[in-house]
């Protein structure tokens, strides 16, 4: 037997929450509410994580100082670089989630943004599609984009750096 007041508690909840579905199974009986249907709705936006200045060479860690050539050729390839900027400078923008990274909304679009292009804080930078939802991620940070880390259709991972820039 469905509990009625129960069900309303729960649309109630799902109402003032920014959860999209939500499915509970309780004494044999299984409920599945969402707000658009299949999850086919309007696609969600996320931001970035807050940006924090972080240098993007690390001191590397006990894991990766057994193979430091990698990281030392990166540093001496980005030192030689014209018009490059130091790294201590730049904010890492991050993966929110895990998925494909697609730099423009369509394959025959123009991207988002270009390396050396100048972005506004709100602007899509990439969309990252997970569970066939295409969730676009948008800049926290005014700034000139110095580095594009991934390239177009690669997957991602939760926390990957996608992005530095250079903030305003």
């Amino acid at each position: 037997m469905i509990d009625l007041e129960f069900v309303e508690k729960l649309i109630r909840s799902m109402d003032e929450s920014s959860l999209d579905s939500i499915e509970i199974e309780r004494g044999g009986t299984r409920i599945r509410l969402a707000k658009t249907p299949d999850g086919s709705g309007a696609p969600m936006v996320y931001s970035a994580p807050p940006a924090v200045a972080q240098p993007s060479n690390p001191a590397p860690s006990a894991a990766s100082s057994s193979n430091p050539a990698p990281r030392a050729a990166e540093s001496e390839a980005a030192g030689n670089a014209e018009g490059s900027v130091p790294d201590s400078n730049l904010v890492d923008i991050t993966s929110p989630m895990v998925g494909t990274f697609y730099r423009s909304p369509s394959p025959d679009a123009d991207a988002f943004t270009e390396k050396g292009e100048r972005i506004s804080k709100g602007d899509v930078l990439c969309i990252i599609e997970a569970m066939k939802l295409m969730n676009e991620l948008e800049a926290e940070v005014e700034g000139t984009v110095r580095e594009v880390c991934v390239e177009n259709g690669e997957p991602v991972e939760y926390g990957q750096v996608l992005f530095r820039i250079q903030p305003a």
